[in-house]
């Protein structure tokens, strides 16, 4: 098999004004985690990832700000990330690079390849949702994760004790990666990897008792109608991916729309939450 070509993305905002903006843009263009270094982000996407829309998203975002792409072989990435990448130690779960995961309980890792899924667990919308995910999720659990990306969700949540995780997926590019992560930490008996449409997708797996989300706040808002119409009368709902700065804004359209909030989390500048119907 070929490997698999990755480019490097690092974007400079043009002033800390912009930063969040800028940030939420290069999770809209289909970044699935962003390490900070200095003034800028970095991702890492397929060589094949649609860089015209990414690009659109940021310069909607700040006009000015400094885009750089470079050219990252997957297959002699992961060797040179030994020395950086750590796991992240989230308590019920462990985020790991492989070479990392004997030193924690298999029942709590998470293992992800840096060469095959960059980024991923770097960042605080994820770490939020696995923080809040062991007080909510029942053994048999059935389980939605929309904007799976990597499936690092739903790979938690199976091995948490759902009977069964549908794991959404819009974009493409991101199915491979996910399909490998969920090979590779044994939970492909439970996981069902779906690439398309949520709103339309989702209702054919209700009632849902667990909802994950960790997608921008608009899409949050386009969603929470019909995630309330799939979910189970003693259901719950994990968002993410919500600045601090949209949390009040998000807080009066759960309240508007009859969801009520049960736990938050908060890391840096993004915000989690578990909610219910009201």
């Amino acid at each position: 098999m070929t490997p698999a070509a990755w480019q490097t993305l690092r974007v400079t905002p043009s002033h800390d004004g912009v930063r969040d903006a800028v940030a939420a843009a290069l999770f809209s263009g289909g970044a699935e985690g962003l390490l900070e270094d200095g003034a800028s982000f970095v991702t890492h996407v397929p060589d094949d990832h649609d860089m015209v829309s990414l690009r659109a998203e940021v310069g909607r975002a700040d006009v000015a700000a400094e885009i750089v792409v470079t050219p990252l072989d997957a297959s002699t990435a992961a060797p040179e990330l030994h020395g950086t990448v750590q796991a992240h130690d989230l308590g019920r779960f462990v985020i790991t690079p492989p070479w990392l995961a004997d030193q924690y309980d298999a029942s709590r890792t998470i293992i992800v390849e840096p060469g095959m899924a960059f980024g991923t667990g770097e960042h605080a919308t994820t770490r939020g949702v696995l923080r809040l995910l062991p007080s909510i999720l029942r053994e048999g659990d059935v389980v939605a994760d929309l904007g799976a990306g990597s499936a690092v969700l739903a790979i938690a949540a199976a091995k948490a004790g759902a009977s069964k995780v549908i794991a959404i997926e819009l974009d493409d590019d991101a199915m491979s990666n996910a399909e490998e992560n969920v090979e590779r930490n044994g939970v492909g008996d439970r996981v069902s990897l779906l690439c398309g449409d949520a709103s339309v997708l989702l209702p054919f797996f209700a009632p849902l008792r667990v909802v994950l989300a960790n997608i921008i706040s608009s899409v949050h808002i386009e969603m929470l109608p019909v995630v309330a119409r799939c979910l189970a009368p003693d259901g719950v709902v994990i968002i993410s991916g919500i600045l601090q700065t949209e949390r009040d804004d998000m807080l009066g359209v759960l309240a508007e729309t009859g969801w009520r909030l049960i736990a938050d989390d908060s890391e840096g500048e993004w915000w989690s939450a578990t909610i219910v119907r009201a």
